[in-house]
This record gives C-alpha cells, sequence and structure tokens, in this order.
C-alpha cells in the first residue's frame, strides 16, 4: 500500500493482545468543489470568524469550544477537560465481540479505515488476528475514540488488510415510521413475475466498471470554458410520461434492458402498421409454425390419398378381370386384363397351392 499520511495511532487490544496500528483513511472525495465569488466582479466570497461581543475578526489560536445549554448559556469545554475523561478507547480500539457479518445493519455503516500494522514487531498480531478472522468468517466489534468521541466499529479483512468501518450506535438509527405507503396496495404474480425477470435481464455488473458521469460532465464544461469554447450542449431527455399501466411499464423495461444488452427481444414487426408487436417469442414462433403446417399437411394427405387410390385402383382391376373371366357379356379391355390377370392368379394359385398341401402332411406324419 502506498504511504498514506495516518490520521491516528493507537493499538488494537485483542484481549491480553495488543497490536500497534495507524489508522488511514479507506475513501476520498473526487466531487468537485466550487467556491462562492460576486457575480458582479468575480471576487471571492470569504467567511471571517468575528466575535459577536468585540464585532472583531479573530485567529484561529483565539478560538475554543463551548456547550450551549438550554437558555443560550456558553459553557466552556477545553482540550485537558476532553482529555481527563475516563474513557479507555482514548487510544486503543477495543475488540468487545466477534459476530457473524449479516448481523450488522448496512444502515449503520459510517467512514471506513485502513488499519496498518504500527513497526516491524506489530506484524505477527496483526497477521495473527487477519487470518483469524478469515477463518471465523465473522467480523470484530470494537469501541474507539476519534475526534473527541467515542464511537463503535466493526473490523473486517479486505485483501491482506483489516479494514474498519465507523458504526453508528444503535440509538442512532432512526426508526422508519411512517415512510412506508400508508395505502394498501395488492401485487399481482404476473406483475412480481415480471420484476423477476426485469431484474433477471439487468443481471450483475462489475462495481469496478461504473464511474461518475456527472461528474466527468463537470469537467468537461470546466476545460470548455477555460479555454474559451462554448461547453457542449447534451441532448435533453424525452419525457417519460405518465405510467398508467404498471405491466406495460415492466414489459417495457424488460425489451430496453435486453436491447442494450444486445439480446433478441423476440418483438415482430406488423405489416400494417410498420411498429413492433408487443408478441412474446414462443408464442410467435409458434403462431409462425401454425400458419405454415396447413400448407403442407394437406399436400402430405393428398400424396397419401392418391397412393391409396392408386392401390385400391389395382385391385378391384384383379377382381374385375376375373369376374370377366366368369362373365361373358365382359367388354374388350376387361377381357384383355382378364386374359393378364388369369396367369397371375394362377402362378399365385400355384405357388400357394403346395404349401397347403405340405402342411397336411406333415401334421399326418
Amino acid at each position: 500500500m502506498r504511504q498514506v499520511r495516518s490520521i491516528w495511532n493507537g493499538a488494537i487490544s485483542f484481549g491480553l493482545v495488543s497490536i500497534p496500528i495507524k489508522l488511514v483513511n479507506a475513501t476520498e472525495s473526487h466531487s468537485i468543489s466550487f467556491r462562492q465569488i460576486h457575480t458582479e466582479d468575480g471576487g471571492r466570497i470569504r467567511y471571517r470568524k468575528v466575535c459577536e461581543l468585540e464585532d472583531r475578526e479573530v485567529t484561529q489560536a483565539e478560538i475554543g469550544k463551548a456547550y450551549e445549554d438550554a437558555d443560550g448559556t456558553m459553557i466552556p469545554i477545553t482540550d485537558d477537560d476532553l482529555a481527563q475523561l475516563p474513557i479507555p478507547t482514548a487510544r486503543t480500539i477495543e475488540i468487545v465481540a466477534f459476530v457473524p457479518a449479516d448481523r450488522i445493519d448496512p444502515l449503520q455503516m459510517d467512514a471506513a479505515y485502513y488499519l496498518s500494522a504500527n513497526g516491524v514487531p506489530a506484524a505477527k498480531p496483526y497477521t495473527l488476528l487477519r487470518e483469524a478472522l478469515k477463518r471465523s468468517q465473522k467480523v470484530a466489534i470494537a469501541k474507539y475514540a476519534l475526534r473527541g468521541r467515542e464511537r463503535l466499529g466493526m473490523l473486517r479483512v479486505v485483501d491482506d488488510v483489516i479494514a474498519m468501518h465507523g458504526l453508528l450506535w444503535p440509538d442512532e438509527i432512526r426508526v422508519p415510521e411512517g415512510v412506508a405507503p400508508d395505502t394498501s396496495v395488492t401485487v399481482r404474480d404476473k406483475e412480481l413475475d415480471l420484476a423477476d425477470a426485469l431484474m433477471d435481464t439487468l443481471g450483475e455488473v462489475d462495481l469496478a466498471d461504473l464511474h461518475d458521469d456527472y461528474r466527468e460532465a463537470v469537467e468537461e464544461m470546466i476545460t470548455a470554458k477555460a479555454s474559451g469554447e462554448q461547453p457542449a450542449e447534451s441532448p435533453t431527455p424525452a419525457p417519460s410520461g405518465k405510467v398508467l399501466d404498471l405491466m406495460a411499464a415492466l414489459e417495457k423495461s424488460v425489451r430496453e434492458a435486453k436491447e442494450s444488452r444486445g439480446e433478441d427481444t423476440g418483438e415482430d414487426t406488423d405489416a400494417e402498421t410498420g411498429k413492433k408487436a408487443d408478441v412474446r417469442p414462443i408464442s410467435s414462433r409458434s403462431a409462425r409454425s401454425s400458419r405454415t403446417t396447413p400448407k403442407q399437411t394437406p399436400g402430405k394427405k393428398s400424396t397419401s390419398t392418391a397412393t391409396k387410390k392408386a392401390a385400391s385402383a389395382k385391385k378391384p382391376t384383379a377382381s374385375t378381370s376375373t369376374s370377366a373371366k366368369k362373365s361373358t357379356g365382359a367388354t374388350k379391355k376387361t377381357a384383355t386384363t382378364a386374359k393378364k390377370t388369369p396367369a397371375k392368379a394362377t402362378a399365385k394359385s400355384t405357388a400357394k397351392t403346395p404349401a397347403k398341401k405340405a402342411t397336411p402332411r406333415k401334421r399326418t406324419a
């Protein structure tokens, strides 16, 4: 870790083990700050610290602390008064318990710090506590004093470093009374299914890929104005309008999320209106198959029917020729067919006759 100025030096009290550490800010702000100016001439607007009794500006060395009582009386408080308070955590991060991480309400989370081992002798107990936290899969709850007050903290492992999150005291968390909607609302299962589909479509994101678009736009605007150029105007987003149908809004959100991810939305284009029809992928495919199936099915039926008719046409010819052989008033075509048919019929009967005669012999034997 690169050298960062520590804001507090002390020790972690882990039972009878003391681990000298340095407290380093784990976060930094990248927000752009502005100065107040006089709009007429661009002059800086500064705040001066003025004593109300003497009506004069005072220096920082002349400024102290005081507590304002209910009646407006100021009670002076010195640094020595605060230093003499019986606070055991004045220079110590005292671990009081180890709990599962899910026991900590994110509402309690405050500022974050890195705890750096202070010196070579601190490396061994520091590593011991870090590995113990890893193996237990728990976080340590601790008390510490910073900037004149005792605070609550949570110690956890980040990579190979012990990090500490400042926690608000439980009585500093407001009860969410009167915040939830006070009207009775019923959510249907279909709406929940669409909400789940939207959540699945949006999916997960790598937090490292997220950045502050507003800050980048401000920086570009400042650069343009500093170089004497006119800042580029950002396109005005189209008004979304009032959402009247929750289901329609959810369905549209799912489609737009899929389009942004380059996924197939399964929409068809209406030939008459030229607009995208709101049709689900499965039903649209089944509709296409149902439209094409009737064209193919009659063809198959007609082919099979023609085959059956041809086969049946041959059979009546054989029977007709046989009957024509017996009858005397047959036509020439029937007679011709009858001449050809008996040969086949005779051949078949000749082939079948030995089988019939052979069968009784075997039974007799």
